[in-house]
């Protein structure tokens, strides 16, 4: 694993219930302003449930691809910790 993706990790994992940040937030925080669709790749591959990585979506507000094979939806995840969707 690559120093990008274990600051991608280390940054979703702190992202509490009910709130979100965009791949493009992540991407700044993690020191790399222009790496929004890297950020989007590193959390594609994601298989840590503790990684919430359906707290990330687009900087337009919409809620972009997440993973859920055999769970439930990024949308009803979301809905379940209070996040109020757009």
């Amino acid at each position: 694993m690559n120093n990008l993706s274990k600051r991608v990790y280390e940054i979703v994992k702190k992202i509490p219930k009910g709130e979100t940040l965009s791949y493009k937030q992540v991407a700044e925080i993690a020191g790399r302003a222009n790496a929004q669709r890297a950020v989007g790749t590193i959390l594609s591959k994601n298989t840590d449930p503790k990684v919430p990585c359906h707290r990330v979506i687009r900087s337009d507000g919409k809620l972009g691809g997440y993973n859920s094979i055999n769970g439930p939806s990024k949308k009803e995840l979301l809905l379940k910790e209070g996040f109020l969707i757009k």
